[in-house]
């Protein structure tokens, strides 16, 4: 399973990002959660300190490894297509409670169509993980859409867009949509998030078809208090937990 969590920015990505991905660890799988985002917080979603974040350094901010890898550098501006990138995995990722993390960060461009050595080394390293057969892949990805127009997400099973009730949110599922599908990707599903009552039920499932919507994740002052405080909402909210149990059995269905 190889799963692009997208959304934009306050929706909710990583938690259910980091909810699904303890709960396919505490079935014991090979679970391996990238974080593709600039403000990387998956970590503490996860049950990461802060201090143990505080130690890692994104991939694409690795300098010296991607000069080494890619053999770009101030004197040469050419560089590899096809850097290795296959240890990197196992060799950079941190794991906590059954998940191992790969904080990847993104790439800083002023355009979608961006060639650059970060930007090849982050392409290659996320293609690479897809074809780790044997591991659970979830990726969290940077709020909007500048990714699927860099087309670093190829190759996913499929995408998760979050949602909450609202129009703009509506707007980003059908925009993924329609990108996903020049990338090969056949699968867009959605989860509604900060659903607050039957009004905003109806509202998502008036817009979005019946065979996408993988469910509802209720408002919870519990998830808002674990963000707080700095820990997992997998931690402190069994509701959440099981709501997201329900959609997880959905999407693999």
């Amino acid at each position: 399973m190889k799963i692009a969590v997208t959304g934009k920015g306050g929706v909710g990505k990583t938690t259910f990002a980091a909810t699904l991905a303890r709960l396919y660890a505490e079935e014991g799988k090979n679970v391996l959660a990238a974080d593709v985002d600039p403000d990387a917080n998956l970590g503490l979603a996860l049950g990461f300190s802060e201090e143990e974040l505080d130690e890692i350094i994104p991939i694409t901010k690795m300098r010296k490894l991607v000069e080494e890898r890619t053999g770009a550098n101030a004197n040469n501006q050419f560089y590899k297509l096809n850097p290795k990138v296959d240890d990197i995995p196992d060799t950079y990722s941190k794991k906590c409670n059954g998940v191992k993390l790969l904080v990847l960060g993104t790439v800083d461009t002023a355009n979608s169509g961006c060639v650059c050595p970060e930007h090849v080394m982050l392409k290659r390293i996320i293609n690479h993980l897809v074809l780790r057969s044997n591991d659970v892949v979830i990726l969290d990805m940077e709020a909007g859409l500048e990714h699927l127009g860099r087309g670093t997400t190829e190759g996913m099973d499929q995408f998760v867009v979050v949602i909450e009730p609202g129009a703009r949110s509506i707007q980003t599922y059908k925009n993924v949509k329609r990108l996903a599908s020049g990338l090969g990707v056949k699968k867009v599903r959605v989860v509604a998030n900060k659903v607050r009552n039957e009004d905003d039920e109806a509202f998502i499932k008036e817009r979005i078809p019946e065979e996408d919507l993988l469910g509802f994740v209720h408002y919870n002052p519990e998830v808002i208090d674990a963000d707080r405080q700095g820990k997992s909402p997998y931690d402190c909210s069994e509701t959440a937990v099981e709501e997201i149990k329900k959609i997880k059995e959905k999407l693999e269905a």
